[in-house]
């Protein structure tokens, strides 16, 4: 009976959309399903996929009762983060991607502090970079209380709040209407900046998640059009607080060898790596700078301080 009730009144939802992640799948799922905190469904939503994708999610039911899968032809990640937050039937969402690693007490820690703080309406954590082959590039994260969060979102300079590391009450999210379609790229950080005008944002100090960076990633594939719909997101939102925007109406090119082209990100891996310690990352990124881009300047420079180790 207390399984049964678990299924149909979780305290927890977790919403997963699934799009052509087969490669790391598997590790995503299973680091939900290693969590501490058990009291939980596990919305998988495939978008469509065409690659193997599919059936390794329709697995998960025949073993684990908490797991429901989703399919449906491709329509893209908003529609599909909209829909798997209305099938939720508990009032925590955790956000989640599909190629990503949760630490087996990421639930638990910000359960509790959603139950000890009822005026947040989100929190989040640091994160651990780590590459398409679980090694490691840096930890990310380094605001913590809402005022922190929300003015370096404003600002235009950053993000201080990531979603795979969040965890929502979904009636704050329903509140601001979810996810927008107007800022393809950039709608978790539209929606951020909405949320933080309706309670508060919070950041655990703690490493919840290992976040993966590859060259087909969001990020990656679609920098330009994220850096826009960043900058029209910000513009939004002090429209709506009465601020002076902080960004300019046009647009800022990314600089060239930024976001879209690979040696401009193994470049970035291996100096974020380098500072962090993590020199086995530092060097194999180094390597595949080089081997893009072997008259750079800034790559025979990267090449020394790996080599100093510093």
């Amino acid at each position: 009976m207390s399984n049964l009730k678990g299924i149909l009144h979780p305290t927890a939802s977790v919403v997963i959309p699934v799009y052509n992640t087969s490669k790391y799948l598997e590790k995503a799922v299973d680091s939900v399903l290693k969590q501490t905190f058990t009291d939980f469904e596990i919305l998988l939503l495939d978008d469509g996929s065409t690659d193997g994708s599919s059936a390794i999610l329709d697995r998960y039911p025949l073993t684990d009762s908490r797991c429901r899968v989703y399919h449906w032809p491709n329509r893209g990640i908003i529609a599909t983060r909209n829909e798997g937050n209305r099938l939720a039937k508990a009032d925590i969402l955790f956000l989640m991607d599909s190629d990503d690693i949760c630490t087996p007490d990421r639930f638990a820690k910000q359960m509790a502090y959603l139950l000890e703080n009822p005026d947040c309406v989100a929190v989040g954590s640091r994160m651990l970079l780590i590459d398409s082959e679980d090694m490691p590039i840096t930890v990310m994260g380094s605001s913590f209380s809402h005022d922190e969060i929300d003015s370096t979102n404003i600002s235009g300079i950053d993000a201080a709040f990531f979603q795979p590391t969040v965890a929502v009450r979904k009636s704050a999210m329903e509140q601001v209407g979810g996810y927008r379609a107007e800022y393809p790229s950039a709608e978790d950080f539209d929606l951020f900046l909405r949320l933080a005008e309706i309670g508060n944002l919070a950041n655990l100090p703690d490493v919840l998640l290992k976040y993966r960076q590859h060259l087909s990633s969001i990020g990656y594939r679609q920098g330009n059009q994220q850096a826009d719909s960043a900058r029209r997101a910000i513009q939004d939102a002090c429209r709506r607080r009465g601020l002076d925007c902080p960004v300019p109406e046009a647009r800022r090119e990314p600089a060239p060898d930024q976001r879209n082209e690979p040696a401009g990100a193994y470049t970035k891996w291996a100096w974020w790596a380098l500072k962090a310690g993590y020199l086995p990352t530092a060097r194999k990124y180094t390597w595949m700078a080089m081997m893009k881009r072997p008259f750079s300047m800034e790559v025979w420079r990267l090449c020394a301080c790996v080599l100093r180790g510093r």
